[in-house]
């Protein structure tokens, strides 16, 4: 027989302003305990020494992380100019140097050919995995990888400050995949001078921005207690790109028994993917056919 998961059956999303040090799955783990919650995930890794946004999904809320695979991330990080790492951060071993250094007008020149659809390599240090084994760990012991290049969309990506000949800072926007590492690491080679990422700070992903969320002090301050529960974000905040359809009575009845359920007219097309509320509150996700939404997705809440 299982074992019955302890904890308590809490659902919504949290928005952490993670700090820098910590693993994605470190923040994970202290959230859930403070929400003494059963579940618990998160929309979108950041590197350890990566601060800003990390959404925090709790209970039925990991229901709705697959449908923000797609959803659009930013990010401010800065760049040094003059050296290549091997983790192609400030935290890895310099590979090769340069003395020469970038003027403004060159790195916007070289910008828009990392906008739109491209192919990057991930970094060596990264989750890709290799044979079954992450690639950071195999980097780890120092095996040199050919990791193959995948498709990315970058949505946007300028040039919004240059401290200083060897530094510029940069605004990042792309789609899911996307490594801050590789875009500072190729725009050095393009360059011809090398570079990697100093700092880097996720602002927003999708329908959830850095505005909205809280530190973790924050969350050890209210940990296990009732007034923690005010941080929670709706469910229905991560389908916010999705069409929302209202259902009737029966329809709700029969969604939440897995069923296609009866829909009211709305502005969607047959095979169109959405999301059915009643009484404001999400049931299901799924796709309209015929006046129903037959789920694929289906919320107890």
């Amino acid at each position: 027989m299982a074992r019955k998961r302890k904890g308590r059956d809490i659902s919504g999303w949290v928005l952490i302003d993670k700090p820098a040090g910590m693993t994605s799955t470190a923040v994970v783990g202290k959230v859930r305990w403070a929400f003494e919650a059963k579940k618990a995930g998160h929309a979108g890794t950041l590197d350890p020494d990566a601060t800003g946004l990390l959404p925090i999904a709790l209970g039925e809320a990991t229901k709705t992380i697959p449908y923000l695979g797609d959803a659009l991330k930013a990010y401010d990080f800065l760049v040094k100019f003059g050296a290549s790492t091997t983790t192609d951060d400030a935290e890895g071993e310099v590979l090769e140097t340069s003395d020469a250094r970038p003027s403004d007008a060159e790195i916007e020149a070289a910008l828009p050919s990392f906008v739109g659809d491209i192919r990057q390599v991930p970094p060596q240090f990264s989750a890709v995995k290799v044979d079954g084994a992450r690639a950071y760990d195999l980097a780890r012991e120092g095996e040199a990888l050919e990791l193959e290049a995948r498709d990315l969309y970058v949505d946007e990506l300028t040039l919004t400050e240059r401290p200083d000949p060897d530094h510029a800072q940069l605004h990042f926007v792309c789609g899911s995949g996307g490594y801050v590492r590789s875009i500072a690491r190729d725009l050095g080679q393009q360059l011809g001078c090398f570079a990697h990422v100093v700092n880097l700070r996720r602002t927003w992903v999708g329908p959830f921005d850095i505005e909205d969320a809280v530190t973790l002090d924050k969350i050890v301050e209210l940990e296990r207690t009732p007034e923690i529960d005010s941080l929670l974000a709706p469910v229905s905040l991560a389908l916010d790109g999705l069409p929302e359809l209202k259902l009737t009575e029966q329809g709700a009845i029969r969604l939440k028994n897995g069923n296609p359920g009866q829909v009211l007219p709305g502005n969607v097309e047959y095979g169109d993917l959405a999301w059915a509320s009643f009484d404001g509150k999400p049931v299901a996700v799924g796709r309209f056919r015929a006046g129903e939404l037959h789920p694929e997705r289906v919320f107890n809440l």
